[in-house]
């Protein structure tokens, strides 16, 4: 149920806050092979025991299999164990088969290694019976997600709310809860593929709504950084002087646009907390000890944001471009940099480091929001060199280039050839997008429509992406723009 006077966000009404058969499959698995870190916890949840109970009955080939292959990749630090197939399940395709989503070269780095595993997943699945297991345990599951209801709606309202962005969804980009009660008592674990941002809520006797805060504010303020990317460059030497920071991860020191946004966040952060002034300054100043060296500037930039109307899309910009080289390195003077952050598990995992075709495509995409298509043109040439043949992300992103350049023929070929290149729910829908919306500035309205039927047909639960599709069956796009 929705809290009160509050108004409840599209994704929360569309499942963005959910259980997952396929995460509750893998940590099953792992349960019964062996995994027992937080079991004796006073924090762990009572299923987790019950379900192992329930999966005693598992036939002895099957389990020895799973615990031979459990002990072969076991980690010895518990989060980071946890972590590979958690990661593993967000990027898996799901019962009967749990085939990842993504070629291997796509997979993330820490479930690289479990790439065999789905083989092993498909039979427990059927063995263990567990979509029956998933459905006898749905109702634990719905009393956590009621738990967390009211807090998350309260988070995602008050950061829209602050930041003045009157919906949270981003077209093509998705944010999704997953609630786990098999995993050790943790800190909710976030992580983003592609356009996608996950946040994993493990047993807690708190709420642990702060993490949750921490990753939409992430994918809410992420975008920007390619929007306003001409901004960040003409900055980028200030970046520098956090190379003095010994506490801070190398992956803030290398990615000036990872440092910016991390500073934000947590100058967000402080400006939202309850209490007075001096608290929200000690938060701000403990951030900069730590190697945020900017948290100071968009604090003092989000006092005057507050003052004026604009929202923080068309803000964003003017807070950038005030970061002054000279007053940031005299602020800095004064800073007693500390020798180690106080919290080792740092909020947002650092970027994956990526090869081959996903790097390629990774960084076709990257210097498309940065609007440098010829750069995009090029890494997006490659990734269709490596994949061997017609790669439909690559096909879609040539297309989208062929769109920036004003060139709608050229753009509608590859958009076709995507789609005849069997593309994921996503690609196929936003290229149906795509195509209706030229077909409409080209005065073909019935094609157009019958691209807008399409692209809701495809089943990609992104948010934004059916919303656009039903505008499109509404109004020409022509009429829009």
């Amino acid at each position: 149920m929705a809290a009160v006077g509050l108004v409840v966000p599209a994704w929360a009404e569309q499942g963005q806050l959910d259980s997952d058969i396929t995460l509750f499959t893998v940590l099953a698995a792992v349960n019964v092979a062996g995994y027992d870190a937080g079991l004796d916890s006073l924090s762990a949840h009572p299923l987790r025991r019950a379900l192992r109970e329930d999966l005693k009955t598992l036939p002895a080939p099957s389990l020895e299999r799973l615990r031979s292959y459990y002990q072969q990749h076991k980690l010895s630090d518990p989060m980071q164990d946890l972590s590979q197939w958690v990661s593993l399940a967000l990027q898996s395709g799901g019962p009967p088969e749990f085939k990842f989503r993504v070629p291997y070269g796509d997979i993330s780095p820490d479930a690289q290694p479990l790439h065999e595993f789905p083989q092993l997943l498909k039979s427990f699945y059927q063995e263990a019976g567990m979509e029956k297991l998933f459905a006898k345990y749905q109702g634990e599951f719905d009393k956590e997600i009621e738990r967390y209801h009211e807090p998350v709606v309260k988070v995602v309202w008050e950061a829209n709310g602050y930041l003045r962005m009157p919906t949270s969804g981003w077209l093509g980009r998705r944010f999704q809860i997953y609630i786990d009660l098999l995993g050790a008592p943790n800190s909710p674990s976030a992580r983003s593929y592609g356009t996608d941002v996950f946040v994993v809520v493990h047993p807690s006797r708190e709420l642990n709504t702060r993490e949750i805060r921490h990753s939409y504010l992430h994918y809410l303020l992420d975008p920007f950084t390619g929007k306003y990317a001409a901004a960040l460059q003409a900055k980028q030497e200030i970046g520098g002087l956090a190379m003095f920071a010994p506490a801070l991860d190398d992956a803030y020191k290398t990615d000036f646009a990872l440092l910016l946004t991390e500073c934000v966040i947590k100058a967000v952060e402080a400006r939202m907390k309850h209490g007075a002034e001096a608290q929200k300054q000690s938060e701000v100043d403990q951030a900069v000890r730590e190697g945020f060296i900017l948290t100071a500037h968009f604090y003092d930039q989000l006092l005057k944001f507050e003052k004026q109307e604009q929202g923080i899309r068309f803000y964003y910009p003017e807070m950038v471009n005030a970061l002054d080289r000279k007053r940031e390195d005299a602020r800095l003077r004064g800073v007693k940099f500390a020798e180690r952050r106080p919290d080792p598990k740092p909020r947002a995992e650092p970027r994956p480091v990526l090869t081959g075709l996903a790097k390629s495509l990774q960084d076709a995409e990257d210097a498309l929001r940065r609007g440098r298509t010829a750069e995009a043109k090029q890494w997006f040439g490659q990734a269709q060199q490596e994949a061997g043949g017609k790669e439909p992300r690559a096909l879609y992103g040539l297309a989208r280039v062929a769109a920036l350049e004003k060139d709608p023929e050229r753009a509608k070929e590859l958009f076709y050839q995507a789609l005849e290149s069997k593309p994921d729910p996503h690609v196929q829908a936003m290229s149906h997008l795509y195509l209706g919306r030229i077909e409409d500035l080209f005065g073909s309205r019935d094609q157009a429509v019958r691209h807008y039927q399409e692209a809701l047909a495809a089943g990609d639960t992104t948010p934004g992406t059916k919303e656009a599709a039903e505008k499109g069956l509404q109004e020409s796009f022509a009429v829009r723009k």
